[in-house]
């Protein structure tokens, strides 16, 4: 478990961003077979994502919304990174999304989603109040949300001007 930070916080992070929101809901909870191979598909793309500082990738944070649905929410640094790495052949994903495509296809016993946004410097700010490190502050590290940080339209202005 991590340590409360207590107090304000911001992600100490300037300059554009990619924020990628993936995940599965587990249609027919009967089929392990069929969802069970998704969920443990993920831990290896992040392992290797992460394994490798070039990759464009920057972090990740685990969300649950129920006992059906699993949501991953990634930070990138571009989106050409996220791209590449989705189309390599040689990396996890490519294997993965094949063999979801063979094994569930369009059977209705899983579903997957994801969401992109590009998210240009000075377009993102945050705020974590007596929080553990998390999202684009887990990822990034976090500096304290005072004087040119203290409200969010300040904390855009500082991001723009940090870049």
């Amino acid at each position: 478990m991590n340590a409360i930070q207590p107090g304000r916080f911001t992600a100490n992070h300037a300059g554009p961003l990619v924020v990628f929101a993936i995940g599965m809901r587990i249609n027919r909870f009967w089929r392990f077979g069929k969802w069970l191979p998704v969920i443990r598909a993920m831990r290896p793309m992040l392992a290797e994502l992460s394994a490798n500082p070039d990759s464009g990738f920057l972090g990740a944070e685990y969300l649950l919304r129920g006992p059906r649905t699993v949501m991953l929410l990634q930070y990138w640094r571009d989106f050409d990174s996220l791209e590449a790495y989705a189309r390599d052949r040689d990396r996890a994903h490519w294997p993965a999304w094949t063999a979801f495509n063979k094994a569930v296809g369009a059977d209705g016993t899983v579903g997957i989603f994801h969401e992109t946004y590009v998210v240009p410097a000075g377009g993102h700010e945050t705020v974590y109040a007596n929080m553990p490190p998390f999202g684009l502050g887990k990822v990034a590290g976090t500096i304290p949300a005072t004087g040119s940080r203290n409200e969010a339209r300040s904390r855009l202005n500082a991001a723009v001007s940090d870049d």
